[in-house]
């Protein structure tokens, strides 16, 4: 267990000793409002230590945007006691997020410290020469922490390995048939590719509909999780996530030297919103131009761009 991890666990041990000192109501603090949140069949006993736990983390200040990229620097380089700090002046984002995810299965006091999970380790991933705050790039990881656990939670179901392998093949096989067709398989298509009946697609579509813990065992026989076994190529960790946020917000901070006109016509040719790019044609008839005049927006942009200053915040994200 880290230090972190026990400081936090200090947090929540204060709570419980409190409450058995005294059980009376203690008023929220700051601006965080639990009144309105009641964790699904829990007792009075764990409001009251959620009330007292969030009493501890309203004492600690909120950082100034100095102070955060300080103690950033220091924890990306090693430095553990900046990493405490970092994390308890954050503690609050955590509250904030766990209270979206209430009366799914699991205390308020859980979705905390779930969260809390999640908050170590954005600090340990958190890259200050980005330029944006913390919190922004923490909500991933929190979240995830959250949501991870939610799904833990959830019922889960054993399958057999040929089932698992099967669920893989029909991935690929409906991703190639997708592509080369221009549209959504039938199961009819899918099946004859895969060479088995096609009530089974059905079935196979059933199986993935299910909320299957990633992290429950295929079965007695085989050792791993069901994750070590699927590949969800379509799935993004919470790294990429931020990642690729952080990315879309440098690419509009790049654009901003652009006119209104020019760049649109990046972001269609490029599929910097949708994913897909566009022909000339295609963007000249979306913004009502001919294909040489988008041409030549296009050539003026990407000149702009190309200018000393103006896309160096974008280098990390192709260095990555």
């Amino acid at each position: 267990m880290s230090v972190i991890d026990k400081n936090i666990g200090k947090l929540i041990a204060k709570a419980k000793k409190c409450f058995k000192k005294n059980e009376e109501i203690i008023e929220t603090v700051d601006d965080i409002e639990v009144e309105d949140v009641r964790p699904v069949s829990d007792v009075s006993i764990t409001d009251d230590l959620v009330k007292i736990y969030l009493r501890e983390i309203g004492k600690m200040s909120v950082l100034s945007q100095v102070k955060e990229i300080d103690l950033a620097k220091r924890a990306q380089s090693g430095e553990m006691r900046a990493k405490q700090e970092l994390v308890r002046h954050n503690l609050r984002l955590v509250v904030s997020i766990a209270k979206k995810y209430l009366n799914r299965g699991m205390s308020f006091l859980d979705l905390i410290q779930e969260g809390n999970l999640g908050l170590m380790r954005a600090v340990e991933k958190f890259d200050p020469d980005r330029g944006y705050k913390f919190s922004t790039y923490a909500t991933w990881w929190v979240r995830q922490g959250i949501t991870r656990s939610l799904s833990d939670k959830s019922r889960t179901i054993r399958l057999p390995v040929h089932m698992v392998e099967l669920i893989n093949k029909f991935k690929k096989v409906s991703s190639k048939l997708n592509e080369k067709l221009g549209r959504v398989p039938t199961d009819e298509e899918i099946a004859t590719e895969l060479s088995i009946d096609t009530h089974k697609i059905k079935d196979i579509v059933q199986i993935m509909e299910l909320p299957v813990s990633l992290h429950s065992r295929v079965n007695q026989e085989e050792e791993g999780d069901l994750e070590d076994f699927i590949t969800d190529e379509e799935g993004h960790s919470p790294e990429a996530s931020a990642n690729a946020m952080l990315l879309g917000l440098d690419i509009d901070k790049a654009l901003k030297c652009l006119t209104l006109k020019e760049a649109a016509v990046i972001r269609l040719r490029f599929g910097l919103d949708s994913g897909k790019e566009r022909t000339l044609e295609e963007v000249g008839k979306v913004l009502g131009v001919t294909r040489e005049r988008v041409r030549q927006l296009e050539f003026r942009a990407l000149k702009k761009l190309r200018m000393p200053g103006k896309c160096d915040n974008l280098k990390d994200y192709f260095a990555a």
